[in-house]
């Protein structure tokens, strides 16, 4: 949501598929930019159909409290407005996105029921609606969650849009990358109080944020098990902020500084959300494909983080001093 208006022309000059339309302004914009353009521009409108996905808040989209998409009857208003008045865009598509990390059929099968009336009720107004995006959301093990595996999930699609004949357009991110990676981190120093045990790590919340701003469980492993005792600890970061953890209260491999930790799951939401906080250069990327592997991404160097600086140069005052 939010798309500027430069990132709107780049898209219709490239041709996509078509825009989610996210606002009624976003929808007259996307409208005059491409009547400037002289083409036409396909939309669908992403609709808010105010279901729960039984979520963490933060990554839940579907309800009306959430800022993204068109509430349904609104939405039917925008299509027929769109099809009557706006000549330069194209109604052919309906989106439907309600949240993340969702493990449970029933807010996917809430949410195509209504989005499926929808298409219906479209095509009564005389709108030729050809694709149904139902986004993403289907989640992953990253600790006793249990998602329904995809091929329950697409049997709930097939069966809730059987005989609506639309091309169908999913986003399943985090279900395909979420478990494919891991964040290997360094142990520099342990520590205890007289409350609790720490081990502290050269990852940190910049790296992975998921932790610190979800209170997000990913499990924590020795990269080499020697089977040897565990603590009870906090696994934390380098960072000046007490928010700064991978993990709280967590029972860990009794590690000390050298020794390799693999916080797993970071596949998803991992380095796309990481950041340069602190002053921190942004960890490599290695591809492994069993026993072999590939540097895809550099590790980041400090002259990384100020390329692109340039200092201010002082210009001597014009004119003659009295």
């Amino acid at each position: 949501m939010g798309k500027r208006a430069d990132e709107i022309e780049y898209a219709i000059k490239s041709d996509i598929l078509m825009f989610n339309v996210e606002s009624p302004q976003e929808l007259r914009a996307i409208d005059s930019i491409a009547g400037r353009l002289r083409k036409k521009a396909n939309i669908s409108i992403r609709v808010n159909p105010d279901v729960d996905p039984l979520t963490h808040p933060y990554i839940s989209t579907g309800l009306k409290k959430n800022k993204f998409g068109i509430e349904t009857s609104l939405a039917v208003k925008e299509y027929v407005f769109a099809k009557n008045n706006l000549k330069n865009v194209a109604p052919i598509g309906v989106d439907c996105h309600i949240g993340s990390q969702i493990t449970k059929i029933e807010p996917f099968a809430d949410a195509l029921r209504k989005t499926a009336g929808l298409v219906s009720t479209l095509r009564r107004e005389g709108l030729a609606i050809k694709y149904l995006d139902m986004g993403g959301g289907l989640g992953i093990t990253y600790d006793t969650e249990t998602p329904p595996h995809p091929s329950r999930y697409g049997e709930a699609v097939m069966e809730g849009t059987r005989g609506l004949d639309v091309t169908l357009i999913f986003e399943p991110g985090r279900s395909i990358v979420g478990n494919a990676g891991i964040l290997v981190t360094e142990v520099i120093y342990t520590k205890k109080n007289a409350e609790k045990n720490f081990v502290i790590v050269d990852a940190a919340m910049n790296d992975l944020a998921r932790p610190s701003l979800y209170g997000s469980y990913h499990a924590i492993k020795a990269v080499k098990d020697a089977g040897g005792a565990e603590i009870t600890a906090d696994v934390v970061g380098p960072i000046c902020e007490s928010g700064d953890f991978l993990a709280k209260d967590r029972i860990v491999p009794d590690v000390k500084p050298g020794d390799l930790l693999a916080v797993m799951s970071a596949g998803a939401y991992g380095f796309s959300m990481s950041s340069n906080y602190n002053s921190r250069p942004r960890a490599a990327e290695v591809m492994v494909d069993g026993r072999e592997f590939a540097v895809i991404r550099e590790r980041e160097t400090l002259k990384d983080l100020i390329r692109g600086e340039r200092p201010v140069e002082k210009k001597a005052a014009r004119g003659r001093r009295k």
